[in-house]
């Protein structure tokens, strides 16, 4: 069993790609989950990320406020900005524009801390800048895409500080209390979580992709263009922000990684629950879901071979 949960993990962005896929040419099956599931998915997801955080995870804060402000402060405004940008050079339809910058307004996704331990990156920085830019999301996520889509949409700011509160930080906090009054139960879960959260992931992608089959067929394109732009560019600039003030090559790394891996998900999420009237913002979130998998394990390799 172990044997095949660590397969699952190794090859999650194949198992994203082929599911997707899968669900784009054989819609019905996914089309008959409904998508309000995709809130517990992604909550059970965050659980696992609560089970995994530590003390020293957080202390980081405190010893490396400097790096962890930074590459925060990097994921607020990088992607933000270069979503903004993207949807107005290519001159996004509103519903897809909206689905892009409500990526770029996510915090870092949970995968990123893998992609840096394989990619030879500050692991300790990766963590640190996960756990609290999902701390400040349910303020800063609202409020940068109220900002940044507020004159395409009505944003509702407070119903989506809640939403984060409960599908984010609630089973953040539900795990650390496993970790504490379940220490047995959490040794045991600790080990197929990678595995879980992979089937997780890939199950959101497929419900949000078939449940817009049609129309990712026909704009698809360009919006994988517009995404792949969004991640690379993350990753490009986290880099460069942390060579330009002098950073060592781990810390680059991580900050590269964290800024160009977003909690898409989350993004999808967001969509379903906020934006029903605007289905196709809950494509770019997928797609990103797939794209940052496959890139993610290219610059984890690129990385790798050192300095």
């Amino acid at each position: 069993m172990l044997k095949i949960c660590n397969f699952i993990a190794r090859w999650m962005g194949a198992l994203v790609l082929i599911v997707a896929v899968l669900s784009m040419i054989f819609p019905e099956p996914f089309c008959s989950v409904e998508t309000w599931l995709i809130n517990p998915m992604l909550g059970l997801i965050m659980f696992g990320m609560g089970l995994t955080l530590s003390p020293t995870d957080f202390r980081i804060v405190a010893s490396r406020p400097r790096d962890v402000l930074l590459g925060c402060l990097a994921q607020f405004t990088v992607m933000p900005l270069v979503a903004l940008a993207l949807t107005r050079i290519f001159a996004l339809p509103e519903e897809l524009a909206l689905g892009v910058i409500l990526v770029g307004c996510c915090p870092g996704g949970t995968a990123s801390n893998v992609i840096t331990y394989l990619a030879k990156g500050d692991l300790a920085l990766s963590v640190g800048m996960t756990a609290v830019s999902t701390i400040l999301a349910p303020v800063l996520t609202p409020l940068l895409v109220w900002l940044l889509a507020g004159t395409m949409v009505n944003v509702d700011t407070f119903g989506m500080l809640q939403s984060i509160l409960y599908v984010v930080i609630a089973p953040i906090v539900l795990g650390l209390l496993c970790q504490k009054f379940l220490p047995k139960f959490t040794r045991s879960a600790v080990v197929y979580l990678p595995a879980f959260s992979s089937v997780m992931i890939a199950l959101v992608v497929a419900i949000v992709v078939a449940h817009s089959a049609g129309k990712v067929l026909d704009g698809g394109l360009l919006v994988v263009l517009v995404v792949m732009l969004h991640n690379v560019s993350g990753l490009a600039l986290g880099y460069l922000i942390g060579h330009l003030l002098h950073l060592s090559h781990p810390k680059n790394v991580a900050i590269s990684i964290e800024v160009g891996m977003q909690n898409s998900g989350l993004a999808s999420s967001l969509a379903v629950l906020h934006f029903a009237a605007f289905p196709l913002a809950t494509i770019p979130g997928a797609i990103f879901s797939v794209w940052h998998n496959i890139s993610g394990a290219l610059v984890a390799k690129w990385y790798g071979r050192g300095e």
